[in-house]
């Protein structure tokens, strides 16, 4: 981030390189959406390119990218809100995930072999994943900033301009509403 402040645009290269995958996930975790947390990846970057002369160089970058990226995503969810709409087809296959393959996704599963346990694994990662979409937002968003993203509660109330013991009461909340939901499961 030193080197875009200092007018090394090359240097966004390597920031998306290097975050691009975890901005994407935690957007994905936030939305819900495949589409929208690859538009919004791309607009934090964006906005981190028009911001990088407000960056300060004592704040800690990922904490400053994700409240850029969690604000994107509020945005995003209040816009839905005002303007629902309905797909004509929905495409069964989704968006394309630029960086498949790469890294830890928050999709639950734990390396199995037999098939039935590959089978059996997905869909209690599939339920997982529906039950966090249905969380109220300001609980998804300590849900996937904690757990999903493994961040403290520390970090997490900074880039959700709240305290540590909010997020610690809206975790408390999440896992009270996911355990409730997803009782079949446990």
């Amino acid at each position: 981030m030193q080197r875009l402040v200092a007018g090394d645009d090359a240097a966004l290269d390597a920031l998306m390189q290097r975050h691009g995958r975890a901005v994407h996930r935690l957007l994905l975790g936030l939305l819900q959406d495949p589409q929208d947390a690859l538009d919004l990846t791309q607009e934090t970057f964006v906005r981190v390119y028009q911001a990088r002369g407000r960056f300060r160089s004592r704040d800690r970058f990922v904490p400053w990218l994700f409240t850029i990226a969690t604000n994107l995503a509020r945005n995003r969810i209040r816009w839905r809100r005002r303007h629902p709409t309905v797909p004509w087809e929905p495409d069964p296959t989704g968006p394309e995930d630029p960086w498949a393959g790469t890294g830890r996704s928050p999709d639950c599963v734990e390396p199995v072999h037999s098939p039935s346990d590959i089978v059996l694994s997905r869909e209690r990662a599939e339920a997982v994943r529906q039950a966090v979409a249905k969380l109220p937002p300001e609980l998804r968003e300590a849900v996937v900033l904690c757990e999903w993203e493994e961040l403290s509660q520390a970090e997490a109330a900074a880039i959700l301009g709240t305290t540590a013991k909010a997020v610690e009461s809206r975790l408390y909340r999440a896992r009270q509403i996911l355990r409730a939901e997803l009782q079949a499961w446990l």
